[in-house]
């Protein structure tokens, strides 16, 4: 890039997602004057509160996602479900993306990401991809597979969708249909992820690990705490794993990694997605650098932030409660305003639903065992309802 971004109209940072991830990284962006557009499909993206232009279309259709970068001069996203062709025609024509359309084709798909990690060596749970659930069906008829496995389709999953723990003959029967992975079950002791930013110049810069905590039923991360409970030594193995799939991968951008560590203290990546994550969102509070401003730093050809954690931090999501669907009230949101070293945020969505994402806090604490109390004595103060119901 020849020239700065900041407060340039000639430079624009086109945000493909209009999202919570997609308002976060406008709020990183705009806080440096970098002017923004966003496409979403939603007509009430929350995202597009700010932006200097907003775009309703399609993320999977080839010519709006090539007719928006083309506005633009240097694009992110804000989820996995966008058109890859666009992105690597957008290149072609020299608009950088990150990730690039290479990168987002393989890891957009769990089954392509599982055969990537096997064919550089990183470790993974053992696993089999199928075409259809009929072959893993037959797969398992022949012996392979008994229970319980995990089953993941290989498309459209998020925030807990996609994935069974398969412990009974019923659930696999279940099963829908489709291009899917089984894989085997890690005897799990701790979940943790990493994120690591790579800049065009192929800088690098890696965040802390995180340990993170999955509510038993939603399968939602419901806690994410740093400083992590690992080991000095197991914590820069993950951060050193993180950093050969980065380089493996030659992403450029950003790219969140979620590890299994098992009982015996072995790491296992589990999945990577290269945009910002929620095991990442408490680096807004307790970072120089938050992992939002990180991927704008380098999708704007800026040198990368400071990761380094000055504060212990616990973050918990905001969810719509149980039985409430419709429009969207925050009961006890006072309450948790007024509790020390709690900050909320509230991604905009006017509909909630059960176990919807409507927001999340990060308390900040000078321990991690304060900075958890303190996130779930927030959640449990903070019910996301509907004022009808």
């Amino acid at each position: 890039m020849t020239s700065s971004p900041f407060s340039n109209p000639l430079f624009t940072l086109g945000i493909v997602g209009g999202g919570q991830l997609g308002k976060m990284l406008l709020a990183a962006a705009r806080r440096m004057d970098i002017a923004v557009a966003v496409l979403d499909p939603a007509t009430d993206a929350p995202a597009q509160y700010g932006a200097h232009r907003f775009e309703r279309g399609s993320l999977t259709d080839y010519a709006t996602v090539l007719n928006f970068g083309r506005q633009c001069q240097s694009v992110v996203l804000e989820l996995e479900a966008v058109n890859a062709d666009a992105l690597i025609q957008l290149e072609v024509e020299g608009i950088p993306c990150f990730p690039p359309g290479r990168v987002l084709r393989i890891l957009q798909n769990k089954a392509r990401q599982k055969a990537f990690f096997a064919e550089f060596g990183l470790p993974t749970a053992p696993f089999t991809v199928y075409d259809s659930i009929a072959a893993l069906h037959a797969d398992r008829a022949a012996g392979a597979w008994p229970l319980p496995f995990v089953w993941k389709a290989a498309t459209g999953g998020y925030d807990g969708f996609g994935v069974t723990l398969v412990r009974t003959e019923e659930q696999a029967q279940a099963l829908p249909n489709g291009e899917c992975l089984a894989e085997a079950l890690v005897d799990l002791d701790l979940e943790v992820a990493v994120q690591v930013a790579r800049s065009r110049s192929g800088e690098t810069a890696v965040f802390p690990v995180t340990d993170m905590d999955f509510h038993p039923t939603a399968n939602q991360v419901e806690f994410v705490v740093v400083p992590t409970r690992l080991s000095t030594a197991l914590a820069a193995a993950a951060q050193e794993l993180a950093l050969k799939l980065v380089e493996s991968l030659e992403l450029v951008g950003l790219l969140s990694v979620e590890f299994f560590v098992d009982r015996s203290g072995h790491l296992w990546i589990n999945e990577a997605a290269p945009r910002p994550h929620n095991s990442g969102h408490w680096t807004l509070e307790a970072c120089a650098t938050s992992q939002f401003e990180q991927l704008v730093r380098a999708a704007c050809d800026l040198p990368l932030g400071e990761t380094t954690a000055h504060a212990a931090a616990a973050m918990a999501n905001v969810v719509g409660a149980e039985g409430h669907q419709g429009p969207v009230h925050y009961e006890g949101a006072l309450d948790v305003l007024a509790q020390p070293g709690v900050h909320l945020h509230l991604y905009g969505k006017r509909e909630t639903r059960p176990f919807r994402k409507m927001g999340h806090l990060t308390a900040v604490a000078e321990t991690a065992d304060e900075a958890r109390k303190r996130a779930a004595a927030g959640r449990d103060a903070l019910r996301v309802v509907t004022l009808s119901q």
